[in-house]
């Protein structure tokens, strides 16, 4: 039973990817609104990328919600790998035309003929690196017809850095990248959220200090971080429930923090 002080901010951290969960903070505002601009130019190809918990499939997310009503958007949280079904999906999502025998890249041009938009059509593609070098090279091709201007989300790693990847060195013209927060944009982050869910009293449960340990702990990475404090307060949920006098309801001791981050794996005993 979790019907207690500390169940409903759980709930807030949850990892799940929702427009309507989008965070406003300074530096990603302003992200935000560069990748906005970008969408405007007569750009073919725009790459958001960062490190895996940065925040990419958010704003992804957010820029269908924002521009679905102005104009053709379309995104694809989880990639379709397979030539033909992606081809198929692009159809049926752009076009509203079903193809129930084999579409491949030739007759897929010559649909798209057809169709005329006020504005180019969107397609935004998340987790782009786990697309096949081959549909790479289709998408890069119908980027370049400019009858599809393409969005797509890559992880930077520690081995190289994905806009020297050979798929993106000629057609992508914007990138923009995603970082882990600062300490002070963590703290702000983490109150937001819980001040969006009307978890006001919780959310000044946290000062300086215990935000300043989150962040060491997560490096100020967003999905660490939400990973992190479900931990946090389901621990805290426990406490209440078989332990209220162990727990404080003022601030969020180091020790429970330390608990969740050893729970997640963030730490080692």
């Amino acid at each position: 039973m979790e019907n207690n002080f500390f169940a409903k901010p759980k709930e807030v951290f949850l990892d799940v990817v929702n427009a309507k969960d989008y965070i406003q903070l300074d530096s990603v505002s302003t992200i935000y609104q560069s990748l906005k601009d970008s969408v405007k130019k007569p750009l073919k190809m725009i790459l958001l990328f960062g490190r895996p918990g940065t925040g990419k499939s958010m704003l992804l997310n957010k820029l269908h919600q924002d521009l679905s009503q102005y104009q053709k958007v379309v995104i694809y949280n989880t990639p379709i790998v397979d030539e033909e079904d992606f081809l198929r999906s692009l159809a049926r999502d752009l076009y509203d035309v079903n193809t129930p025998s084999s579409l491949n890249f030739t007759r897929f041009n010559e649909l798209s003929n057809h169709y005329r938009f006020d504005s180019v059509p969107l397609v935004l593609l998340d987790e782009a690196q786990l697309y096949t070098s081959a549909l790479m090279e289709k998408i890069r091709l119908l980027s370049d017809s400019r009858k599809i201007k393409f969005v797509v989300t890559l992880h930077k790693t520690e081995e190289e850095d994905l806009i020297a990847k050979e798929h993106f060195q000629t057609r992508i013209w914007e990138s923009i990248e995603l970082k882990n927060s600062s300490h002070s944009e963590l703290k702000i982050y983490i109150q937001k959220k819980l001040m969006k869910a009307n978890c006001f009293d919780i959310a000044n449960m946290f000062d300086d200090n215990n935000s300043k340990l989150i962040h060491t702990i997560t490096r100020g990475n967003y999905r660490d971080t939400n990973k992190l404090l479900f931990s946090l307060f389901h621990i805290l949920s426990w406490y209440e429930e078989h332990k209220p006098s162990k727990i404080s309801y003022h601030r969020v001791p180091h020790k429970i923090i330390e608990m969740a981050a050893l729970d997640t794996g963030f730490l080692r005993a």
